[in-house]
């Protein structure tokens, strides 16, 4: 870091986009063209070692007093990030020293890890080999990094290494996304592909962990049990009045194969959960590129379920900071509850429904069911009468569209089926109270739905934290606000070299009078300038308040990051006579 410190010094004076500031904000989280996968590999690491501090006795690698543990992950929580930041920082200042520290650090963390592991692959946590199979998201990280910085420096001295400081407003991505949009095409996000990577690393680096987790706490015990069966085990379930069979060896089978199918239950529960999280995360990538393009458009009502203003403020900007890391845990927890449910519900198919069915004894269910079959043959009728009476009696056509018919009949009938639809009722709540409670499951691990509803939604706080990120994103990254900003930056740049040829031309006359034509043309652009920067100004939110004729105005004049339409018209009026004058 000291290296560093002094080549961002040498630095700071050649080049305003880095230095010490740059050194000291190694990622632009809102500049979306930029290479982000020393970001994503970084994050991963410390997701991992997050997940080192909670299930190890010793949460930091120097400590061996497990008594003062709460205080040790403490921290912790401080300690990794400050230890991986330098895996970060390196690739900032786009300097060739810069991608050789890196590299060798990436190597250093890499070669140590796996040396450690090769050396020490068992140990006694939860399972002999858990810490080996743990490591793995972070070995494929830091081999990503040990990879990508040799590449970086290599590109460098090839000179086709972008310094992406400066690539943000430069970039054709912008220009290209407003083509797209002024043809009315389709116009396809770069930064959601973006997301998706960072997404998927994320829910890799956060899933796996998890996975790991429940597998090794339940399953090794499972295969623990199910090979210690003997015949003891028949005494045990006769002290409970449990007879299986009089034959011990039959029952050391049947207690065996019950153990096996309750592993192949949980294994199968945790394989379900992790699917479920994987089309979730598309689903939620998909729904995200269609909130950010609506909120592109100023369609404020497809987030949010009213009248709201896109700009920043004190709790969108925390919202977003957190979003990552909310999205991680909620992640983690949704594995956990999936996994419990899934397994429960799939107990109850395996011992209630398949093993009757295929052996032919113990139909509790079945006969449970049997016994009740009067209520429901009259259910079954019910509905079916209420369904056809509708159908041919209750409904006619006149004329192309349909009215109620025997309304006295229909009447009738209603009065006599209220018992009966109470009923139907207290069936339909439990289902719904079944389908509400798997869809609030399943959808635990995103944040961009609410799990409540439209009407009470900013009760959900995932949701609102969701909410309040793509404010920021949209109200800092804007595409064609980037892309008119970057015209206008190029367009000065164009302007000034050509005044600077135009001056050293020639001498004399002839010079003076092509410095007078040429401040003529100037001036026009100067002021189609400064008239495209008014209207910019006039529509970003983050750009107002550095005009003077702009600074008296409200928060109650903007709707959106724009003037009202009054407020608008009435300060162009004001910013033409003080340009007048």
């Amino acid at each position: 870091m000291l290296i560093l410190a002094v080549l961002a010094r040498r630095t700071k004076l050649g080049n305003k986009h880095t230095g010490l500031s740059g050194l000291l904000s190694p990622v632009n989280f809102l500049d979306h063209t930029q290479h982000k996968g020393l970001a994503v590999a970084v994050f991963g690491v410390l997701l991992c070692k997050l997940w080192g501090l909670v299930i190890s006795p010793n949460p930091l690698p120097f400590t061996t007093d497990s008594q003062d543990k709460q205080n040790w992950m403490i921290l912790g929580v401080f300690y990794y990030p400050a230890l991986y930041y330098p895996l970060l920082a390196c690739g900032t200042l786009h300097n060739k020293v810069g991608y050789v520290l890196g590299s060798l650090l990436s190597w250093t963390h890499f070669g140590v890890l796996v040396w450690q592991k090769i050396d020490c692959p068992k140990t006694p946590l939860i399972h002999k080999h858990y810490s080996l199979f743990s490591s793995l998201p972070q070995i494929a990280c830091l081999a990503f990094l040990s990879f990508q910085y040799p590449l970086l420096l290599f590109k460098g001295l090839k000179g086709t290494e972008k310094n992406n400081a400066t690539e943000d407003l430069s970039s054709s991505y912008y220009k290209e996304y407003v083509k797209k949009v002024l043809k009315k095409k389709f116009a396809a996000l770069l930064q959601c592909c973006v997301c998706l990577l960072a997404s998927l690393r994320l829910h890799h680096g956060t899933s796996q962990p998890v996975g790991l987790l429940l597998i090794m706490i339940v399953v090794p015990s499972l295969q623990t049990a199910r090979l210690g069966v003997n015949e003891d085990i028949a005494n045990v379930l006769a002290g409970f009045k449990i007879m299986l069979s009089p034959d011990k060896q039959e029952v050391v089978r049947i207690v065996v194969y019950y153990i096996w199918c309750v592993e192949v239950s949980y294994i199968s529960a945790m394989t379900l959960s992790g699917l479920v999280n994987l089309a979730m995360l598309m689903r939620s990538m998909v729904l995200h590129r269609s909130n950010l393009k609506g909120l592109y458009r100023g369609d404020i009502y497809n987030v949010y379920n009213c009248q709201r203003s896109i700009r920043a403020s004190r709790p969108a900007l925390v919202c977003w900071m957190g979003y990552t890391s909310f999205s991680a845990a909620h992640i983690c927890i949704g594995m956990i509850v999936q996994t419990m449910v899934f397994f429960l519900c799939l107990l109850i198919v395996i011992f209630l429904i398949i093993i009757p069915v295929l052996h032919r004894q113990n139909l509790i269910l079945f006969q449970i069911l049997w016994s009740m079959w009067p209520f429901w043959l009259m259910i079954i009728l019910a509905v079916l009468i209420q369904h056809i009476t509708a159908r041919f009696c209750f409904i006619k056509k006149i004329g192309g569209t349909k009215d109620l018919n025997n309304r006295g009949n229909l009447f009738l009938l209603t009065y006599l089926l209220f018992p009966v639809n109470v009923l139907i009722g207290v069936l339909l709540a439990l289902w719904r109270i079944i389908i509400t409670a798997l869809f609030n499951i399943v959808h635990m691990g995103r944040m961009d739905i609410s799990l409540l509803n439209r009407n009470v939604e900013a009760f959900d706080p995932a949701y609102r934290c969701y909410a309040h990120y793509l404010k920021i994103e949209v109200n800092q990254s804007h595409p064609v606000m980037k892309a008119f900003c970057g015209m206008l930056l190029q367009s000065m740049g164009q302007e000034n070299n050509a005044t600077q040829r135009s001056r050293d031309a020639e001498e004399g006359i002839q010079l003076v009078q092509q410095e007078k034509k040429h401040h003529k043309v100037s001036s026009a652009k100067r002021a189609h300038g400064h008239w495209q920067l008014l209207y910019t100004l006039v529509n970003n939110p983050s750009l107002v308040s550095t005009r003077k004729h702009f600074q008296h105005q409200t928060t109650e004049s903007f709707l959106n990051g724009s003037l009202k339409r009054s407020t608008k018209e009435r300060s162009i009026k004001e910013a033409e006579a003080a340009g007048s004058n």
